[in-house]
């Protein structure tokens, strides 16, 4: 493999395994603050006892998130310091921002929130948690408009000495429309992850046994979370394919495997085709349906793959401007099969524990589909995690060839003098401490899953400060 290939290989390994944890802590930090609040409004020991499950979930989610953290910002100067001579300028206000802004208030006020317990004042305490949520979708969104800026490029000049891009207006690239309507959507499907991972959780430990009915109520707690994410992530999707439509319409040409221009362009559920081939054998369409995705007209024109390649040679000069199409392709129905997926599953879950009702084989639906459908609630965190997988690699990759859309390549991103030996060893190393993080965070999952706290809380016990256990 090339040194650009490699460079490519480690970004996405990277930042893959990073955005695994950003979405749990961000969505754990608010699930966490709505249960303390629940608490502390109800004077229920149980909603106490369910806080501090979460806040130590929340703890060891965002300790590694840290360490995967550092670790993209290293590799992003080892192998891409070519692009960040480029984008600098434009970049480095979004990171401190996140860095000394974002990132310190949510570390600061995550120490006093678990050290501060037994020593704040409840209603301190409970602001506390608060702060740390805020400060989770500030650092989100400001990162999200660094995102949106390679998207859709706003808000610069170009130097004509250096050829480096220069921030015109920071107000106007945290408006950029792309970020407006990515946000809520990544925010969406992140709320999707951390309740899903909450309801597993709390599915397995109701199934075990549940007699105060605490485990009932973290499950629902989850599974509403999960369902109502779900369906703002499609509400929010829809907003966003009609911008990305606008601004990159190569990406979403792709998505579909369109490549002649068409008015009331179907949508393919399914294809089949021969590589290279433009045409497949089989497809399951859906008429009409890619026309409103795209335009919100069922009438309307899309652009096909070969009149934009032709479009962006005049424009661009010569050059392969259409990015792996089976890549954007499969990318962009994972990612919605696996969300819908998951928004089922909470679906089902809510349908089997109304009205008190627990997860105990034989309550719902009968033999051994039954047990089956329980056994594989552990796997439902997974869901989420795949569909935001899927919907980062379809909107990195459907960009290609462009690192800044319209303006600077992939290939001349890469830093200079890098050999692919060094990439493929940085990669291994990269890789070997991943992989430690994933059996130390997997294994304290499990831990705080299966804990032994099953003796039931009197529901008359009087409120006491959160204390966690070291």
């Amino acid at each position: 493999m090339t040194a650009l290939e490699l460079s490519r290989l480690q970004f996405a390994v990277v930042t893959v395994y990073h955005y695994l944890f950003v979405p749990l802590s961000i969505s754990l930090a608010s699930l966490t603050a709505l249960l303390q609040t629940l608490s502390y409004r109800s004077g229920d020991p149980r909603w106490q006892r369910l806080t501090l499950v979460a806040g130590k979930l929340l703890m060891i989610t965002f300790a590694v998130g840290i360490v995967t953290g550092l670790v993209q910002e290293f590799q992003f100067g080892l192998s891409w310091s070519a692009f960040a001579r480029f984008y600098g300028d434009v970049f480095g206000p979004t990171l401190a921002i996140e860095g000394m802004l974002a990132f310190f208030l949510e570390a600061t006020f995550l120490g006093l929130w678990w050290f501060g317990a037994d020593r704040l004042r409840p209603a301190l305490h409970l602001a506390t948690i608060w702060i740390v949520a805020v400060g989770t979708l500030i650092s989100a969104y400001v990162i999200l408009a660094a995102n949106a800026f390679m998207q859709n490029p706003v808000a610069y000049t170009l130097d004509p000495a250096t050829g480096r891009a220069r921030l015109g207006s920071f107000a106007d690239l945290l408006t950029n429309e792309v970020v407006l309507a990515a946000f809520p959507h990544t925010i969406a499907g992140a709320f999707a992850g951390g309740g899903a991972l909450v309801l597993a959780i709390g599915a397995y430990r109701m199934h075990r046994g549940d007699p105060d009915g605490r485990w009932r109520l973290f499950t629902r707690v989850g599974a509403w979370t999960t369902f109502a994410a779900g369906a703002l992530v499609a509400l929010t999707g829809d907003l966003l394919g009609k911008v990305m439509t606008e601004v990159q319409p190569m990406k979403m040409a792709a998505a579909e495997a369109l490549y002649a221009t068409q008015a009331g362009a179907p949508f393919s559920l399914f294809a089949v085709g021969a590589p290279g081939a433009k045409e497949p054998f089989f497809s399951l369409d859906v008429p009409w349906l890619l026309s409103f995705v795209a335009t919100g007209d069922p009438t309307g024109t899309v652009q096909g793959i070969d009149d934009l390649q032709a479009q962006y040679t005049a424009q661009f000069g010569p050059g392969d401007y259409v990015p792996v199409v089976p890549m954007a392709y499969w990318s962009f129905r994972l990612m919605i099969g696996f969300g819908v997926l998951a928004t089922i599953v909470a679906a089902w879950v809510l349908w089997r524990t109304r009205r008190g009702r627990g997860l105990a084989p034989g309550t719902g639906l009968s033999g051994s589909a039954d047990r089956w459908l329980l056994r594989l609630l552990w796997t439902v965190p997974v869901l989420p995690a795949l569909a935001a997988t899927a919907g980062w690699l379809f909107t990195e990759t459907a960009r290609q060839p462009w690192l800044v859309f319209g303006l600077f390549r992939t290939a001349d991103g890469v830093s200079p003098g890098l050999t692919p030996i060094e990439l493929a060893a940085s990669l291994a190393g990269f890789a070997l401490v991943y992989g430690v993080l994933a059996v130390v965070w997997v294994r304290l999952m499990l831990r705080i899953a299966r804990a032994s706290d099953d003796a039931p809380v009197p529901v008359d016990e009087p409120d006491r400060p959160l204390v966690p256990s070291y």
